[in-house]
């Protein structure tokens, strides 16, 4: 069978086309994505660039190859709330996963609904900055004639798939990112909705209890696409939903560590997960599980700020990196460049700290950079293994996983293995094997073990010594947190 899988992105549409016969991606193509930045935490995309974008990548990928697509399958970019008139009209601009403008509303909804604590006990969830709920009370605010309009808010993925098959759906993995969702239960909590309009429940769309087939290409799409009208529609997901899929975290206990532009540490449960200190977001999965899931604000995009900086290539900037000791000379980098969501710093701010006129360096400034990257993320594996998930190894994705350094630097900051799959395109991937799945049937977990490889020569096995000294070295960075959490609270 040939399905395709669409990574609608911050930076880029991908399209590959997966063969699964021959077990490869016979066909791939990408475009890139412009953003809106603004005062305040602004991120912004206009969501009709996402289908220009989509329609350059399949007008480059073969015609042969595109007439023999059975199946589509979208991962899309949590959290974007995209307001539809009831004519299919995007009426404002698409606030992003990464807009941190909307921090007041997500307090006011809190607050009517008795505090984070209660909601999140009751939902599973705070309402957290990027979140689509306080997006939604921002436009009624803001903008009360477009809210007024609006027939329907849609996931970024949900719009794609409203572009391709003309059906207005949601289903439960990326739903569970609008802090609209139980996730105990799957379903709509009226009581949020209430409390940001009385009218919003009617303008969510129908949700999807399960993953399953939402329909096939609509004329316009497949003429535009130059696809077959009988291509059918997956249900599709969230990136982090589809990046689980696609490196393999489907089933009890396999942890995948996403390093892109934001960080994510996620997990398969079997059972509705809550972490009470709210470390971890209680997501559901695309595969029909949970998913527990550590997001940070501030992944490459940590790296990619200080090499520019530095005016470094990515070798050069990992050359350095390497060059310096465990603990880089006492420097010490909180990346919270577009504030942060775990710790809760909307309004946070990159530090370096430690600086002497001797361990100013490039090559520990590079090296603090990527430590204090990876230090996000042990508070996420803190979590998991204080909540009864075991973390025997971890399988790296994401632009960052092609350094050899920071897989080293993963597995001695973890104390972990680190495998990483043959497949750069995790996301796309697991888009495309949740096609397969659902025209297929069967078992997710036959599909993954069936389809997905690793490349056994960028596997990294922790070194004890340096393990030990980061988990010193970890205590110190928290200090840090705590008076930077003391500083840029709001």
């Amino acid at each position: 069978m040939i399905t395709a899988g669409i990574d609608a992105g911050t930076q880029s549409i991908k399209v590959i086309v997966y063969d699964s016969l021959r077990k490869e991606i016979i066909a791939s193509s990408s475009s890139p994505l412009d953003l809106i930045t603004g005062d305040g935490g602004v991120r912004e995309q206009k969501a009709s660039w996402w289908i220009d974008a989509l329609r350059s990548c399949f007008q480059n990928i073969p015609e042969d190859i595109r007439r023999s697509i059975e199946c589509l399958s979208v991962s899309g970019q949590q959290h974007g709330s995209v307001p539809l008139s009831e004519n299919g009209e995007v009426l404002y601009n698409v606030k992003l996963w990464c807009d941190t403008s909307t921090s007041a509303e997500c307090e006011e909804i809190e607050e009517k609904l008795g505090g984070r604590k209660a909601l999140s006990e009751r939902i599973g969830n705070p309402i957290l900055p990027g979140y689509t709920a306080s997006k939604i009370l921002w436009l009624k605010k803001n903008h009360p004639d477009i809210y007024a309009k609006m027939a329907y808010v849609l996931l970024p993925h949900d719009y794609i798939n409203w572009y391709l098959s003309g059906e207005v759906v949601m289903e439960t993995g990326d739903a569970s990112g609008t802090g609209l969702l139980n996730i105990f239960d799957r379903t709509w909590d009226k009581a949020i909705c209430d409390a940001i309009s009385p009218d919003l429940y009617s303008k969510l769309p129908k949700l999807l209890q399960k993953p399953g087939i939402i329909g096939h290409l609509t004329v316009k799409a497949a003429e535009e696409l130059g696809l077959p009208e009988s291509t059918a529609v997956a249900s599709g997901g969230g990136d982090n939903m589809m990046s689980a899929i696609g490196t393999g975290a489907v089933s009890d206990g396999l942890v995948t560590m996403s390093l892109g532009t934001s960080g994510t540490l996620f997990a398969s449960a079997s059972h509705p997960f809550h972490d009470k200190e709210n470390r971890l977001a209680s997501f559901c999965s695309s595969h029909d599980t949970w998913l527990p899931l550590l997001c940070t604000m501030n992944c490459t995009v940590a790296s990619e700020t200080m090499r520019a900086m530095m005016e470094q290539g990515v070798k050069e900037f990992d050359e350095a990196a390497e060059s310096a000791p465990v603990g880089s000379e006492g420097l010490m980098l909180l990346p919270f460049f577009n504030g942060e969501r775990v710790p809760d710093l909307p309004e946070g701010k990159g530090v370096l700290f430690g600086m002497t006129p001797d361990n100013v360096t490039k090559a520990n400034i590079a090296r603090a950079t990527l430590e204090g990257v990876t230090f996000e993320f042990l508070l996420g594996l803190e979590a998991f293994r204080e909540n009864g998930i075991a973390v025997n190894s971890i399988t790296l994705t994401g632009g960052g996983s092609k350094s050899r350094f920071w897989r080293q630097l993963v597995a001695d900051m973890t104390g972990c293995p680190v495998r990483v799959p043959v497949s750069s395109e995790a996301a796309a991937l697991g888009a495309a094997l949740q096609g397969l799945w659902l025209m297929e049937g069967g078992n997710i977990s036959s599909i993954i073990t069936e389809h997905i490889g690793f490349d056994d020569s960028k596997a990294a096995v922790p070194d004890k010594e340096r393990h030990e000294l980061y988990m010193e070295l970890y205590g110190r960075w928290q200090r840090l947190v705590d008076a930077s959490l003391q500083m840029y609270s709001v």
